[in-house]
C-alpha cells in the first residue's frame, strides 16, 4: 500500500523554523512575503523576534544588538538604522576647503568600525616614531539613544581620555564644551557630511533664542529727558526691530556653533582583490624615513596609478601620481639577470629596527611578479615620453611578493619602498597609543 504524502505549507513549520528561513531574505523580499496573508504580514510589522533575527543574521558577529538604545527600541526601526550605518564602515577620506594656516587642520584619512552599540569614527595618521605605528584617535560616535531618535557625538580634540564604553547615550553627563552633538547626513552613497546640530548645542545662558529684543540690547533708559524720545523711537521702529534681530541672531549663531561642517569621501576600493593585487590603501617608509600613506587604484581604460594620502592642502584629485602605468602585465619569475640585478642593487626602506632585514624571507619577500611603471613626470608631461628624457629618470619597477604586498622603486633611485597593508579584515594594523610621543 502506497502512503499518499501529503506536502506541507510554510506555515505548518514550526516558529524558530520559519523564523531561521526568514531572516536571509531581504526586507524588500520580506514586505513581498508578508503580503501573502495575514498572518505573515502581522509577523513583519511587529514580531521583534523575527527582526531580531535578520539583525543578528546581519549584524551579530560585529557589534551588539541588544545592547542598542538600551534594549528599548524596537528591532524593526534599528535594522533600518544599522542598514544605513553599515554604509558607514571602511576608510573615508575628508576633503573641503582648507582651514586657517593657524588651524592645524585634522588628518585626512577617517576610519569607521562598528563598536559594541555605537559605531566609532576615527581619525588615522602615521606616527611619528620612525616605524610602521598608526595613530588612531576616535573623535566621533554614533548610536540610538532608548527613545529611538538617532544621536551623534563628536570631540573636536580627539581627546584620548573620551572613554566610549561610558557613553551611556540616554544620560550623557558631559558638557557641550566637551563633546558636540552633531549630525552625520548621507550626500548619495559616497559622500557625508558631518555638521553640528545647532538645534541642541545651544548656550542656555544666550538671550533672545526666539528673537526678542532683551530690555539692555543698548543699555539702561537715558537720563536726560530729551533723549527719551529718541530711545522709545529707537525701540519701537520696525527698521530698527529687524535690524537688531539680524545681529542678535548673528551673535547667537557665532556663539552656538563651535566647527564648521566636514565633508568626507569614502574610499570604495580599499582593499586588494585577485583581479587587482595592488588596488588599496598602503602604507610605506619614505626615503627621508618617515611614514606615508598610499592609495592605488585601477582606472577605467587599464591603468593603474599611485598617490600618496595626506596632502592637507590640497584635495587628492590634484596630486600628480608618484607612479603609473597603462598596462596592467606582469613579468612572472624567474625574472632575468638584468631584472634581477635592478632589484637586488637595490636597498628596501625600512624602520631603523628592521634594518637587519635586507634579505627578505621565503614566504614573505620572494618576487613573485614584475610590473612596469612611470614616474609623473611622464602624465604631467606626455610629449617628452620616449623623446629626449633620459629612460633612467622615468622608468621604474613594481616587484609584488609572495604575501599580496608589493615594492616599488625607480631606476633613477637606489632604494625600493616596500608597502604594507594599514588594515586586514577590517581592523586597523599595527595602531600606537597618541601619548607615546608620536
Amino acid at each position: 500500500m502506497i502512503e499518499a504524502v501529503i506536502p506541507l505549507s510554510f506555515g505548518d513549520f514550526p516558529d524558530d523554523v520559519q523564523l531561521c528561513v526568514l531572516s536571509f531574505l531581504h526586507p524588500s523580499d520580506l514586505a513581498a512575503f508578508a503580503c501573502t496573508c495575514k498572518r505573515f504580514e502581522a509577523l513583519y510589522r511587529h514580531d521583534q523576534r523575527l527582526w531580531f533575527s535578520l539583525c543578528h543574521r546581519r549584524w551579530g558577529s560585529k557589534t551588539l544588538i541588544n545592547k542598542w538604545g538600551g534594549g528599548k527600541i524596537s528591532y524593526r526601526h534599528l535594522y533600518r538604522v544599522l542598514d544605513e550605518y553599515d554604509a558607514l564602515i571602511g576608510f573615508w577620506r575628508r576633503f573641503g576647503d582648507t582651514p586657517a594656516p593657524a588651524a592645524a587642520p585634522p588628518p585626512p584619512l577617517v576610519f569607521f568600525e562598528w563598536g559594541p552599540f555605537y559605531i566609532t569614527g576615527s581619525r588615522v595618521s602615521p606616527s611619528k616614531n620612525m616605524g610602521y605605528g598608526v595613530i588612531k584617535k576616535p573623535f566621533l560616535w554614533m548610536s540610538i539613544a532608548p527613545g529611538g531618535e538617532v544621536v551623534n557625538y563628536l570631540d573636536p580634540e580627539g581627546r584620548a581620555e573620551v572613554n566610549a564604553e561610558d557613553l551611556v547615550i540616554a544620560e550623557l553627563g558631559v558638557s557641550e564644551n566637551e563633546l558636540i552633538q552633531v549630525n552625520v547626513s548621507f550626500i548619495g552613497e559616497c559622500h557625508v557630511v558631518v555638521e553640528e546640530n545647532l538645534e541642541v548645542n545651544v548656550d542656555p545662558s544666550s538671550p533672545n533664542l526666539r528673537g526678542e529684543v532683551s530690555g539692555d540690547v543698548y543699555g539702561s533708559p537715558p537720563d536726560q529727558m530729551k533723549e527719551i524720545y529718541q530711545y522709545l523711537a529707537n525701540k519701537t521702529s520696525p527698521s530698527s526691530r529687524r535690524q537688531r534681530r539680524r545681529e542678535k541672531e548673528k551673535q547667537r549663531q557665532g556663539r552656538m556653533r563651535k566647527l564648521e561642517p566636514e565633508n568626507f569621501v569614502k574610499i570604495v576600493n580599499c582593499s586588494p582583490k585577485p583581479s587587482r593585487p595592488l588596488q588599496g590603501l598602503w602604507k610605506g617608509i619614505c626615503d627621508d624615513m618617515s611614514l606615508n600613506f598610499y592609495l592605488v587604484s585601477y582606472d577605467d581604460v587599464g591603468g593603474i596609478a599611485c598617490r600618496k594620502v595626506g596632502d592637507f592642502h590640497r584635495p587628492l584629485t590634484y596630486h600628480g601620481p608618484i607612479f603609473w602605468t597603462p598596462s596592467l602585465t606582469f613579468f612572472d619569475s624567474p625574472l632575468s639577470p638584468e631584472e634581477d640585478d635592478i632589484y637586488n642593487c637595490r636597498a628596501h626602506l625600512r624602520p631603523a629596527d628592521e634594518s637587519q632585514e635586507i634579505i627578505p624571507t621565503p614566504d614573505n619577500g620572494v618576487v613573485s611578479h614584475m610590473l612596469y611603471i612611470n614616474s609623473s613626470y611622464d602624465l604631467v608631461i606626455p610629449d617628452l615620453v620616449g623623446t629626449t628624457v633620459n629612460p633612467r629618470q622615468v622608468e621604474g619597477r613594481i616587484w609584488q611578493y609572495r604575501n599580496g604586498t608589493f615594492g616599488f622603486g625607480f631606476l633613477r633611485d637606489d632604494y625600493i619602498i616596500d608597502l604594507k597593508h594599514i588594515a586586514i579584515n577590517g581592523h586597523l594594523l599595527d595602531t600606537v597609543e597618541p601619548s607615546n610621543g608620536c
